[in-house]
């Protein structure tokens, strides 16, 4: 059984850093895609990163790039969101995700297999 868990979530000023924590465990990390996406209420998840197995191929939404970076450690089974010069515009639940069906770094919300339980990011004005 795969579990996600996230961490690193929290409350911070808009043009603070946050970086978020995704551990995995229950199958082999390496072979999993991962991907960050946000959800505020009433909305619906939104892409905002993702990375493939070796790191290689990575993508960003748009709103984000330059700002975040995702990056992952296979040896920890840990991807990351550094989350720099934070906008109120981006607080949300962030939500960990992996996939091994695909193999690169997938922005749909389909592609993806398994789901952590969210971490809360707030950024004040």
């Amino acid at each position: 059984q795969v579990q996600l868990v996230e961490s690193g979530g929290g409350l911070v000023q808009a043009g603070g850093s946050l970086r978020l924590s995704c551990a995995a465990s229950g199958r082999t990390f390496s072979s999993a895609a991962m991907g960050w996406f946000r959800q505020v209420p009433g909305k619906e998840r939104e892409f905002v990163a993702a990375i493939g197995q070796s790191g290689a191929r990575i993508y960003y939404a748009d709103s984000v790039k330059g700002r975040f970076t995702i990056s992952r450690d296979n040896a920890k089974n840990t991807v990351y969101l550094q989350m720099n010069s934070l906008k109120p515009e981006d607080t949300a639940v962030y939500y960990c995700a992996a996939t091994w069906r695909y193999y690169g770094a997938p922005r749909n919300t389909r592609d993806y297999d398994s789901w952590g339980q969210g971490t809360q990011v707030t950024v004040s004005s």
